[in-house]
C-alpha cells in the first residue's frame, strides 16, 4: 500500500505503539485514547494496523481497523477484549495523519486499504465515527451517514458514517 510519493505505509509494529500514541494525542484533542487501546487493537488484529513512514524514518501517521458490530461501534478508549465472532461490518477505529502527510493522498490510500481489508474478509460495509468536523473527507471517500449526529457515540458533533463496498 503507498501513500504519498515521498512516504509509504507499512504494517504497524510494536515498536511504533509510542508514535502512534503521540500523534493521537496531537491530532485528535479531545478523543485522545490511552496506549493501551492502541496495543490491543495491534495485538487483536495486526492486518488492519498500519503505519505510515515518511523518507527521514519518521512516522507520520497511522491508522486501525479491525472487524466489529455495526450497532454497537466500540466507545471511546475501551479495551475490546476479543474481536467478536458475530462482527457484521469493518470498523475503521482511526486514521491519523500529521499535518506533513495531509493533502498528499495518503488518508485515500489508506482508506482504500481499510474498504480492501474488508471485502477480502467478507464484510459488505465499512463503518466509523467521524470525529474533529472530518465527515467530509470521509463522505468524499464515499461514506453515508449512519445516524444525526444526536446519538453518536463519541457525543455532540460526531458521526457514524458508513461506506458500502
Amino acid at each position: 500500500m503507498t501513500g504519498p510519493a515521498s512516504a509509504e505505509w507499512r504494517p504497524m509494529a510494536a515498536a511504533d505503539l509510542a508514535a502512534v500514541t503521540a500523534i493521537s494525542d496531537a491530532v485528535h484533542l479531545r478523543y485522545r485514547e490511552s496506549a493501551a487501546t492502541y496495543v490491543e487493537r495491534l495485538a487483536l488484529y495486526p492486518a488492519g494496523c498500519r503505519t505510515l513512514w515518511a523518507p527521514d524514518r519518521r512516522i507520520i501517521g497511522y491508522l486501525i481497523s479491525h472487524p466489529w458490530r455495526r450497532a454497537d461501534p466500540p466507545a471511546l478508549d475501551a479495551v475490546l477484549g476479543a474481536i467478536p465472532g458475530d462482527a457484521d461490518t469493518y470498523y475503521l477505529h482511526d486514521i491519523a495523519l500529521l499535518p506533513a502527510a495531509r493533502g498528499t493522498g495518503a488518508g485515500t490510500a489508506a482508506t482504500a486499504f481499510v474498504a480492501e481489508q474488508a471485502a477480502r474478509a467478507g464484510f459488505g460495509d465499512v463503518t466509523l465515527i467521524a470525529v474533529n468536523g472530518a465527515d467530509s473527507f470521509w463522505a468524499a471517500q464515499g461514506f453515508l451517514y449512519a445516524d444525526t449526529g444526536e446519538n453518536s457515540p463519541y457525543g455532540p458533533g460526531t458521526h457514524v458514517m458508513r461506506r458500502p463496498l
